[in-house]
């Protein structure tokens, strides 16, 4: 079994065959699908459609580019309260991204921070976004933790070595996307070779980046399964093994998912 633990099934790109998406990933022996919320004031359109199937979960946040629109409306109150819903298995997306700046950086600092401390009241962990704000994500995720543990993955990770060092150090797992298979991804698949086999994720960011073969199309879940598949080649494991091992480790980071037993039924 493989579990997408990342993708944005309540996008428009989803819309006219959504159920053709979700069984052409099951056929592709896809398990679990993470649908992402990217907006809290469109989280209902979220639940909607992790309530439509019994494999698709969902997670509750406010993505760094929606920050500045979305800011009053997050309160650790309202994410805390939100996130009792059983479908919800963890906070994000959410962090830093300074490449396109889409909003002021300190409020996406501080709407990162309100995660945070949202994630220290539930125990769920951050699904963190970073990018080109490496310095920055893992220092306020220190001074917010204080000392004290917080759960979390950095996903669609393509930042660079030191990060994955920092964030592994911390007890963050890294997911990788189908960037990971790109020609031009050498400098990615030499830090891969050194993550650990028990800290790695996969995910497809579907609609966007799908791997090879399909770059440059459409992407959604079941391309996954071509994602592990590189991994388990720079890894030097094979297929069947990356799988098993990527859901072991998505089970154990989001308790909440259920065992991996429940998820096969």
């Amino acid at each position: 079994m493989l579990v997408d633990s990342h993708c944005h099934l309540d996008f428009p790109d989803f819309a006219e065959e959504l159920d053709e998406v979700v069984d052409r990933a099951r056929q592709a022996g896809v398990g679990r699908m993470v649908t992402i919320c990217t907006y809290l004031s469109r989280f209902d359109r979220i639940l909607a459609v992790a309530e439509r199937y019994d494999d698709v979960l969902c997670s509750l946040g406010v993505h760094p580019h929606q920050a500045a629109e979305e800011i009053v409306g997050v309160t650790v109150e309202r994410l805390v309260e939100l996130s009792k819903h059983p479908k919800v298995i963890g906070l994000g997306e959410t962090g830093l991204d300074y490449f396109y700046d889409k909003s002021p950086r300190d409020v996406q600092q501080e709407c990162f921070r309100r995660h945070i401390r949202a994630s220290l009241e539930t125990g769920l962990p951050l699904i963190v976004h970073t990018r080109d704000a490496d310095d920055d994500t893992m220092r306020i995720v220190r001074e917010e933790a204080a000392g004290q543990p917080v759960n979390g993955l950095l996903h669609c990770f393509s930042s660079g070595r030191q990060l994955a060092e920092e964030a592994l150090d911390f007890g963050f797992y890294i997911s990788l996307s189908g960037i990971v298979t790109f020609k031009k991804s050498e400098d990615l698949r030499a830090i891969v070779k050194d993550v650990p086999l028990d800290r790695i994720l996969v995910e497809t960011d579907a609609p966007y980046l799908a791997p090879v073969p399909f770059r440059g199309k459409r992407n959604e879940p079941a391309y996954v399964a071509h994602t592990a598949a590189c991994v388990a080649e720079v890894k030097g494991v094979d297929t069947a093994d990356m799988a098993r091992i990527s859901t072991e480790n998505f089970f154990r980071l989001f308790p909440r998912a259920g065992t991996g037993r429940q998820a096969a039924a």
